[in-house]
């Protein structure tokens, strides 16, 4: 019995597999009249109409697989068309005048913003990133903002994201505000000690400075602490460290990085206090300018989506259908809204393939708020 309805299905199969591909030779011919007389590939209203046609017949229990269907053979379809009909948009314009200038590769050199001070992760993974790096710090993530955008420096590193305690958000929001690119990045391995003057012990201590995410990251070691431990959070792990090797005081220590340690002549009280011995963090390169380094195969881009059902699935539909791997895919609420979430998403690409950069376009057309990245390549340590 099993293998007769089996046949069935295949028998089944092979006719809409012939139809469907009767009815992609017609979106062809619909795409070459849109091509010649420059109409947009998306007509939401018309895909509309033909799912409350096609489904109209159908039971309540089969209507909603039916609409799926027809949804990702509407999205097939506007793929195929894509290649016919590139939707142009300021960005992809943009784009492209960027390709045309050529293959450029990473700089060797460059002046760098940092937030901190010397020895702070960022400024590690800027001597990383470039061979000879003239770094300028700054107190804050705005302060490296406006350094690019002012001239004084031509790229900022700062800190995206950490494996244990998520994205950095304020650097997102900065990047939205000022509109700047991501040209690289690098995903640094990141090993946190507790520090304070050589002859002090653990016993002594009383107060620990360190960033706020850095606390976060070492939080079960410092619950076994004594209650009486107070934790202080300050602008940076370098910040901890010169605060703790500047200070008269015998009992305050720092959660910081070996390479400060040794900077600011501190002694190691604890080593890899890391709650994940997988502790990764991701800093970005930023420019003011719309730059691409080669290889670049990694895409980021910010969106947001209505708020309505399937919002998210027709854009993940997209990204299948180009067989494009998304590498990270994050929503946050938006302030002041109800129910609004702006979406990251990073996935693997090369901007110069036709299908991406009209897919780029495509988004750029079709969300209330699109924010192109950069397109960039990742350096792992």
């Amino acid at each position: 019995m099993l293998e007769e309805l089996r046949k069935k299905i295949d028998e089944i199969d092979d006719k809409i597999a012939a139809l469907y591909l009767e009815r992609q030779n017609t979106v062809r011919e619909i795409g070459e009249e849109k091509a010649r007389t420059h109409t947009a590939v998306a007509d939401p209203a018309r895909e509309k109409k033909i799912i409350a046609r096609v489904t109209k017949q159908a039971d309540d229990e089969q209507k909603i697989y039916l609409k799926r269907v027809f949804e990702t053979m509407i999205e097939t379809s506007r793929a195929y068309q894509r290649r016919l009909v590139a939707p142009v948009t300021p960005l992809s314009d943009d784009l492209r005048r960027v390709l045309m200038e050529g293959k450029k590769y990473f700089p060797v050199s460059s002046t760098v913003a940092c937030q901190g001070v010397e020895g702070s992760y960022s400024s590690i993974a800027a001597d990383k990133l470039f061979e000879i790096a003239d770094i300028t710090f700054f107190r804050n993530f705005e302060g490296v903002f406006q350094a690019v955008e002012k001239g004084l420096c031509d790229y900022g590193v700062l800190p995206i994201e950490n494996s244990a305690v998520g994205s950095v958000n304020a650097v997102y929001d900065l990047m939205k505000k000022h509109r700047f690119y991501i040209v690289r990045s690098i995903k640094l391995k990141v090993s946190h000690h507790l520090l304070a003057k050589k002859g002090v012990s653990l016993s002594d201590i009383k107060e620990i400075y360190s960033h706020e995410q850095a606390i976060a990251q070492c939080a079960a070691y410092l619950q076994k602490l004594p209650s009486s431990v107070k934790v202080t959070a300050c602008p940076n792990t370098a910040v901890a460290a010169e605060t703790v090797a500047s200070s008269d005081r015998k009992d305050i220590a720092c959660i910081s990085s070996r390479g400060c340690a040794e900077l600011y002549d501190l002694g190691i009280l604890d080593s890899n206090i890391q709650d994940n011995d997988s502790n990764y963090t991701r800093f970005i390169c930023i420019s003011k300018k719309l730059e691409i380094f080669a290889p670049a195969d990694r895409i980021s881009v910010m969106m947001t989506l209505p708020h309505e059902s399937g919002s998210l699935n027709r854009v993940l539909n997209k990204f299948s259908t180009l067989g494009l791997n998304l590498t990270k895919l994050e929503s946050r609420p938006l302030p002041g809204t109800d129910f609004e979430f702006m979406f990251y998403f990073d996935f693997e690409g090369q901007i110069e393939n036709s299908d991406t950069l009209s897919l780029i376009a495509e988004l750029d057309q079709g969300t209330e708020q699109f924010v192109f990245l950069g397109c960039y390549h990742e350096v792992t340590q």
